[in-house]
């Protein structure tokens, strides 16, 4: 089976989108196309029907393919708990937390468990896509890398590199990462790929003329800078989201920025809404927001006491008094409740730290990790509802479920989620995505127009990355020389 593997001169060139639009140009042209990134640093998680956890990424490329993610397309998830420790996720599953210096020892013994990966891919499509880490001209890293050249070589696949124009210093970026590159790792780059391009490309053409006399590789192509194309982000909230005033005339959502917040794709959907702005908080701003979410977060403990610190309490305070919504996801739940506990120091230091007392939880940390695709429906209005459930956390309510789980893992089950209180206006789920389902989607914003006096809105259609996926690979393949690629990837240029 053919390979091709897009390598970037940084994080954030754009190695996840051409992934994805190479993935959707060759489903497209009829081929039976995968993704594959063997390790993935990200709190921003997709969990695949068995229960396995992959980089949402990875995900959304199994989306351009039209298949069903698994677990063999990102064997390996790092989710970061603190600057210097993350949880290691192999083939889907938790290992254990581990530091950077204790990761780059386990490393070797995940070579033969990235080869099987590879093997059981190759045996059910047709091509392969890879996608690379970071920088491959990470000099201290390379003895011990998987996820760049070891990769390649493993699928013995040819190398685009991608840089981005947008931030400058693309033609050092370029040439420079070339050069710190050894002998055979420069042969396996066949060619590059320039992201986020806006202007005249006739002033841009002696620079693609240089780099080609320079490095002796072709310029694919230059990608405009594709605005608004309002796919998931890989592993950060963009920072066009972050903060700034709020738009009038639309309904607010403010969203709590946690310095680990986890799947904050859970409102993409309802930022796509008519009327509707979602903005992301790092703290309390003193503007009125219609709803206040607490999102996910990879360390529930350490931000429920920054956002303490932050001021936090007394804006949702002030959000209820007035009759706004407050809404808890996951960690956020359970930082709603009365106490967060973890007697066996999972995911914390300490043994338990007080909640912020608005709903009757109380949350035990365990060892066991929940994982599972989940479908079921909203207790209220009978609106269906289907997502995904990561979490470490048991919680204990007093109050009626907010949710019933009729599904989980594919088996019919009838389990209770969530809580609420004030009268539907404070609720917590462990329900991540529950925002895509169209139907409770738009019961949850009717509800806001409603405190507002507005009209209800008709029942929304779904909120799917179908045409955005589409604009992407339309956009590439024009600006590409997919004949060349074709080549490149049948080792013929």
């Amino acid at each position: 089976m053919p390979a091709i593997m897009v390598q970037g001169t940084a994080s954030g060139v754009g190695k996840s989108t051409t992934v994805a639009a190479l993935c959707r140009i060759f489903a497209q042209d009829g081929r039976r196309v995968a993704p594959f990134k063997a390790q993935n640093m990200a709190n921003n998680a997709f969990v695949c029907r068995d229960g396995g956890e992959i980089g949402r990424s990875t995900a959304l490329q199994a989306q351009a393919c039209g298949i069903e993610p698994t677990v063999d397309m990102n064997p390996i998830l790092l989710k970061p708990s603190t600057d210097s420790a993350a949880q290691v996720i192999v083939l889907g599953r938790p290992v254990r937390a581990m530091t950077a210096l204790e990761y780059q020892a386990y490393k070797p013994q995940l070579l033969g468990m990235l080869r099987g990966c590879l093997e059981r891919l190759r045996a059910e499509y047709d091509i392969l896509v890879i996608e690379g880490a970071g920088s491959p001209a990470e000099v201290n890293l390379r003895d011990s890398d998987l996820v760049n050249m070891r990769t390649a070589e493993l699928a013995d696949a040819p190398v685009l590199l991608a840089a981005d124009i947008d931030r400058g210093g693309v033609f050092a970026h370029l040439v420079g990462t070339v050069q710190l590159l050894t002998e055979a790792e420069r042969a396996r780059v066949r060619g590059f790929i320039i992201n986020r391009f806006r202007g005249d490309l006739s002033i841009l053409k002696p620079g693609l003329d240089f780099l080609e006399r320079e490095t002796g590789r072709p310029v694919l192509g230059v990608v405009p800078h594709l605005r608004d194309l309002d796919l998931p982000e890989e592993d950060e909230v963009p920072a066009r989201k972050v903060g700034g005033p709020p738009q009038v005339g639309k309904i607010r959502i403010d969203v709590i920025l946690h310095p680990r917040m986890a799947n904050f794709t859970d409102f993409d959907a309802l930022g796509r809404e008519p009327d509707v702005a979602v903005r992301y908080l790092e703290r309390p701003d003193g503007d009125d927001a219609d709803a206040l979410v607490l999102p996910g977060t990879k360390s529930t403990v350490a931000d429920l006491r920054r956002l303490k610190a932050a001021g936090f309490p007394h804006a949702i305070a002030r959000c209820l008094e007035r009759g706004a919504t407050v809404v808890g996801i996951c960690g956020g739940f359970q930082m709603l409740g009365e106490r967060v506990s973890d007697p066996d120091r999972v995911e914390s230091r300490d043994e338990s730290e007080e909640g912020l007392g608005l709903l009757p939880v109380r949350t035990v940390f365990a060892g066991t990790k929940v994982t599972a695709q989940v479908r079921g429906v909203h207790v209220e209005s009978g609106a269906p509802i289907e997502g995904y459930e990561i979490h470490l956390g048991r919680t204990e309510s007093d109050s009626a479920p907010v949710f019933r789980i009729t599904e989980r893992r594919g088996e019919r089950v009838d389990d209770p989620d969530g809580a609420s209180a004030r009268d539907g206006r404070l609720w917590g789920t462990y329900v991540h995505g529950l925002f895509d389902a169209p139907a409770f989607r738009r019961t949850f914003v009717n509800r806001l127009r409603a405190a507002r006096g507005w009209p209800a809105l008709e029942p929304a259609g779904a909120a799917g990355d179908g045409p955005a996926l589409d604009r992407l690979a339309a956009a590439v393949r024009a600006s590409l020389d997919m004949d060349r690629v074709y080549r490149i990837l049948r080792k013929e240029a």
